[in-house]
């Protein structure tokens, strides 16, 4: 299928198949599908959690206004960023880049003070709604791979984010949780499964400048 029919296909599952679990190999295609997703200069400042324990699924899903899609999906995946960032992130950045394509310092320095600068002059709070914004791109993207893998997801902002930081020991670890993403198949019995997808017509959301 195209990419279109792929994302005709997909819909934010409200009860999954709890008998069906993904593939070592499609849960890794996930994780290398968040590890390319664009950030902002490149920085990647998050992290993905991957859940896949039953007892834990169970903790989180009291967290998460009782979805039962926590419990039931395959895996759940909790996209995290961090919780106090620094331009150490920078000097961490450029020294990858470095190791990767052994590019000069002299070529790198000005970009790299550029971006140290810049992330020195803002606020804790203003960095924290950048790496949100990030937490959106890599969610995006998740969801468009799980659509062309046939893997089903639903997107969730319902839950409680410091409870969650709490039961996966993410404080310790410099970790916020941000948003989360339940992982697996489809149950037959989905009530949302074959409802024809509802969105606005192209000329409603689409403006053309020629």
């Amino acid at each position: 299928m195209n990419i279109i029919d792929s994302l005709k296909w997909r819909y934010a599952v409200k009860k999954f198949d709890s008998e069906k679990q993904l593939s070592e190999a499609q849960i890794n295609t996930l994780k290398e599908a968040f590890n390319l997703t664009a950030t902002s200069y490149g920085l990647q400042p998050l992290k993905l959690v991957v859940i896949k324990n039953k007892e834990v699924q169970k903790e989180l899903m009291s967290l998460s206004w009782n979805q039962a899609q926590i419990l039931d999906a395959s895996h759940v995946l909790v996209i995290c960023i961090p919780k106090n960032y620094t331009s150490l992130e920078v000097e961490n950045y450029f020294n990858l880049v470095q190791k990767i394509r052994n590019t000069p310092s002299e070529t790198l320095k000005p970009f790299k003070d550029f971006l140290t600068a810049d992330i020195e002059k803002k606020t804790q709070d203003e960095l924290t709604l950048w790496n949100k914004n990030q937490a959106y791109i890599a969610l995006g993207n998740l969801m468009t791979v799980c659509a062309v893998e046939r893997i089903d997801a639903c997107p969730m902002e319902g839950f409680i984010p410091e409870k969650y930081d709490e039961i996966l020991n993410l404080t310790a670890q410099n970790l916020q949780s941000v948003l989360v993403l339940p992982v697996g198949f489809r149950a037959d019995d989905c009530y949302m499964k074959d409802l024809t997808k509802v969105r606005k017509d192209l000329t409603e959301t689409v403006v053309e400048i020629l």
